[in-house]
């Protein structure tokens, strides 16, 4: 309920904008998690929590769980609820490149299990929500601590090719992936279970109303306030002047018109300010990583959240793309015009692991169907042509290209807007530092 002794009118059209831009990741990731998790008549239902789902294919147009999905590391999803009892993540040794990072309910990631991070071995892995005050058990081969009661596992595992046994291997080893709660993985009594809360159903429109602001005090209730970061307290406070403050109670309805007309203001400037710095980010640097790497660059998180939900830290992986050509067309239009993108022989994407171009169709950041099934084109595409000096140009556009060594490497678009995303996992300390950058896309 709003107390109106403690709202400042002026205030409450800013503090409706920070909140959007701070809550917007937030409710982006419960869109996902409600399919996922909780709506099993969705076809993108893992299960429920506590199991994984893997998809050890390679993602195609159909696959729509996420905006801008990757095709070089097929997906293991998981859901995890932190409120009773840590969950155990075991993992086999292996050659693979994997990562199985954890993500809190505000995309932050609360830490990682694989082959940067922890290593080629086996091992167990706790996670502990914010409640959870014991020591890990014997056997046990390191710990992540969340901030927030859900979480959320979006691992990557390395496909090496597209031929059914390289599936068929992929598949098996994800089904070594294992999730189990603490008192299973110790043989001890199991606790009694949290209570189950009403979960909002999710619709889409939620983004673009004050309603947005009912769901974010029903999940403000799994990001306690006392485990919130210090310089995030005044908002805190602002929210909770307007009766948002994490017991899920808050009722659009009962707003005096005054306060709603100013939420609403709120909420446009919050879409104009993420849209904004969106079309002025060219790279994924600064916009993924852990609480401490991120801190409260909520514009940031909130880019993120907008242009590839569930991106890898650079460290991890380095993202660019293209959303405008070398002529100043924005977006980019196969309808209109063909595209290349020409990579020096000095100046190929240095990369530890592998890389990749991806194409999207906008404006919903899906894999763009075509006659080839070609959805991404990079290191490991066979029968790519090398330019007569040793450099690679790539051919971006809607028509099959007539000659063979074009279509070689031709990556499918569209026939309308696109952008294209280049993928360096386990990227050069020159990519990082910005010594090396992607080439233009150059209209033909």
């Amino acid at each position: 309920m709003v107390n109106p002794a403690l709202v400042d009118p002026d205030t409450v059209r800013a503090t409706a904008a920070e909140a959007w831009v701070r809550g917007y990741p937030i409710l982006q990731n419960y869109r996902t998690l409600y399919a996922q998790a909780l709506d099993d008549a969705d076809p993108r239902h893992v299960g429920g929590f506590g199991v994984f789902r893997h998809y050890p294919r390679p993602a195609t147009p159909a696959d729509t769980d996420v905006v801008t999905p990757n095709n070089d590391t097929p997906y293991s999803w998981a859901w995890l609820d932190l409120r009773t009892e840590p969950w155990v993540l075991s993992v086999p040794a292996t050659d693979r490149y994997y990562v199985l990072p954890v993500h809190e309910l505000d995309t932050v990631y609360a830490g990682f299990v694989g082959t940067r991070t922890t290593g080629r071995q086996a091992g167990d892995h706790l996670v502990a929500g914010p409640d959870w005050h014991g020591e890990p058990p014997p056997g046990v081969t390191g710990v992540i601590r969340t901030t927030t009661r859900l979480v959320g596992i979006l691992g990557r595992t390395h496909l090496d090719g597209t031929a059914p046994d390289a599936v068929a291997e992929l598949a098996e080893l994800q089904r070594q992936y294992r999730l189990r709660p603490l008192h299973e993985y110790t043989g001890t009594p199991e606790p009694e279970p949290a209570p189950q809360p009403v979960w909002p159903v999710w619709r889409d429109e939620v983004l673009d109303t004050v309603e947005f602001f009912a769901f974010l005090d029903f999940l403000l209730g799994f990001l306690p306030a006392e485990a919130a970061p210090p310089a995030e307290a005044d908002l805190r406070g602002r929210l909770a002047d307007l009766g948002i403050d994490g017991r899920g109670e808050f009722e659009p309805a009962a707003l005096p018109l005054a306060v709603r007309a100013e939420i609403e203001r709120g909420i446009a400037d919050g879409k104009a300010e993420l849209a904004s710095a969106a079309a002025r980010t060219g790279s994924s640097v600064g916009l993924f990583g852990t609480r401490e790497q991120l801190g409260t660059r909520y514009l940031d998180r909130a880019v993120g959240a907008l242009t590839g939900l569930y991106g890898l830290p650079v460290e991890e992986a380095w993202y660019g793309g293209w959303q405008a050509d070398s002529a100043g067309h924005r977006p980019p239009n196969a309808s209109e015009r063909d595209y290349l993108l020409r990579f020096p022989p000095d100046a190929l994407p240095p990369a530890r692991h592998f890389w990749s171009v991806t194409m999207y169709a906008l404006p919903g950041l899906h894999l763009v169907d075509n006659t080839l099934d070609r959805y991404s084109i990079g290191d490991r595409t066979p029968g790519l042509v090398r330019d007569p000096d040793g450099g690679l140009t790539l051919h971006l556009q809607h028509k099959r290209p007539a000659d063979a060594g074009q279509s070689a490497n031709w990556l499918p678009a569209p026939d309308g807007p696109f952008t294209a995303v280049i993928r360096l996992y386990g990227p050069d300390p020159s990519v990082l530092d910005g010594r090396w950058t992607p080439p233009p896309l150059t209209p033909r």
